[in-house]
């Protein structure tokens, strides 16, 4: 897997302050989006053993509330094993964090890969730039969801995170 970035003491990008993984790949390559130099699966840096040790680091202060999986795509079929991996260790070190991950997919696209019972929320949906709305919170579309994926999985059915 490659990334971009990793950011933090972000607000804009989940519920908290947040830790953001910014990773490489995006096949859905939305008109008006807010990050295309991500699109690119080769472009970034490699997400190596120095990085996941930056996102750890970050991710043990106190004040953060969780991570945030955004990009490009962590859901793009090249970044899945690896973004599955490191939920996975993260759940494991941080089971108090909170893990939200951005995608283009819809969740009837996504529901049943290995990732999604370790995430508390997701934001599905290709961004619509017709649909655009800067009132919005945490999504740049109407069409997009903000899925608390906890009750969605426990109900059967889609609960919106509020």
């Amino acid at each position: 897997m490659r990334y971009h970035n990793i950011t933090t003491d972000d607000m804009l990008n989940g519920d908290g302050l947040r830790t953001v993984l910014w990773v490489a790949g995006c096949t859905h390559r939305c008109e008006g989006c807010h990050n295309p130099i991500t699109w690119d699966i080769e472009g970034g840096i490699p997400f190596d053993e120095a990085a996941e040790a930056e996102l750890f680091d970050k991710l043990s202060e106190d004040y953060i509330s969780g991570v945030t999986f955004s990009g490009g795509d962590p859901l793009h079929p090249q970044n899945r094993d690896d973004i599955t991996r490191l939920a996975t260790k993260i759940k494991a070190d941080f089971p108090e964090k909170t893990l939200w991950l951005y995608t283009g997919f819809d969740w009837d696209e996504i529901k049943e890969l290995d990732i999604i019972p370790l995430l508390d929320v997701v934001v599905d949906g290709r961004f619509i730039k017709s649909l655009l709305d800067a009132k919005l919170h945490w999504k740049g579309s109407s069409n997009q969801r903000v899925i608390d994926v906890k009750e969605t999985l426990r109900l059967d059915k889609i609960v919106l995170f509020d």
